[in-house]
């Protein structure tokens, strides 16, 4: 059987066990605690009780998509009894770095880190962590240096593959679409940020190999944090170029804000294709309504719960590092009511 699948294999398996113990009792769409703060939640009679993690959710507290992973961490962390301190980094690389110094100088059993500042930033101190006995692992962006270094001693990645979730969601969207050669498309991204940017090139890449002229937008800081303050970006684009007929976003939160954009600008529902990632109820709304036009899921409560599995099972039992790619299933008007119930409730 091929290694990767056997691993995959192995982890769901072992997953559906621990969730048929435990009831499978999600939680709702879950208040996070403060920054650096426990939720409290920690059990003494489940078998990874008493082992510490730091758990880095990646955006704003409460903020979508990132609320989506606290809440599969969350879920781990009452399922298996782990002590989890939550750390959130507003989708900032560089305070990432600086949270990660902090977290491993408490000296967790294990770190479950987002990978945004990518290898080059941020092996050396994944280095330091390893030889100080800290498991680290990753979640939502590879850092493949550091995974592969590592896997031995539990470091795993949970997330879509970047560059070929970027790569499919510009074919979708060609094809979906009938764009062809000469139609404009404009790509709303974060090529800036080494690994995290390849989910961006692969989307570049794929409209460029369809003939398309491609304008690229790099989300500012502003934005990366608040959506919202991404207006004024969306509209001025829109007004100096009126041929546009798709944008991708590639942000959970710009796509959840698809609506008020179009809105901003004076256009219709579908007037402009919008494609874009990650489910969140904002997103459901925008398809239901024709504002967003399909989405890519990235299944992100899974890239909370399975971190603080992968550290449980690795300080518990030694297993090495389970590469998971969550990234695979496309969302639009035609089967988004299955999706609405669990999005409401912050699971997909």
């Amino acid at each position: 059987m091929n290694s990767k699948i056997y691993r995959v294999f192995a982890v769901v398996t072992i997953l559906a066990t621990i969730l048929a113990i435990a009831g499978c009792s999600a939680p709702a769409a879950t208040k996070a605690p403060a920054a650096g703060t426990s939720s409290g939640t920690t059990a003494t009679n489940k078998w990874c009780s008493g082992v510490k993690i730091v758990f880095f959710p990646g955006g704003p507290q409460g903020g979508v998509f990132a609320v989506n992973v606290y809440n599969g961490a969350v879920q781990a962390q009452n399922d298996l009894g782990a002590n989890v301190d939550y750390v959130w980094s507003d989708w900032d690389p560089q305070k990432m770095i600086q949270q990660f110094q902090e977290a491993a100088a408490t000296k967790p059993d294990g770190i479950a880190v987002m990978g945004h500042p990518g290898d080059t930033s941020f092996d050396p101190l994944i280095d330091s962590a390893e030889k100080n006995g800290i498991i680290v692992t990753s979640q939502n962006t590879e850092l493949p240096l550091a995974e592969a270094k590592y896997s031995a001693n539990g470091f795993g990645y949970v997330g879509a593959e970047n560059y070929a979730a970027g790569q499919s969601l510009g074919n979708e969207a060609v094809k979906r679409f009938g764009l062809v050669k000469g139609d404009r498309a404009m790509v709303w991204g974060l090529l800036s940020q080494p690994t995290r940017g390849l989910r961006t090139k692969g989307v570049i890449d794929a409209l460029k190999a369809a003939g398309l002229t491609v304008d690229y937008i790099e989300i500012d800081s502003a934005t990366n944090a608040d959506p919202v303050a991404g207006t004024s970006t969306f509209t001025g684009y829109v007004s100096s170029h009126p041929d546009v007929k798709l944008v991708v976003t590639d942000h959970g939160g710009l796509t959840a804000t698809a609506e008020t954009y179009l809105k901003a600008a004076n256009k219709k529902p579908g007037e402009i294709k919008i494609a874009g990632f990650d489910m969140s109820p904002a997103t459901v709304t925008a398809i239901q309504g024709g504002w967003t036009n399909l989405v890519i899921d990235q299944q992100e409560w899974l890239q909370g719960y399975l971190p603080i599995l992968q550290i449980c099972l690795t300080k518990k039992y030694g297993f090495s590092g389970l590469h998971i790619n969550t990234g695979a299933g496309f969302v639009d008007k035609s089967n988004v009511d299955f999706i609405a119930p669990l999005a409401e409730k912050n699971i997909r």
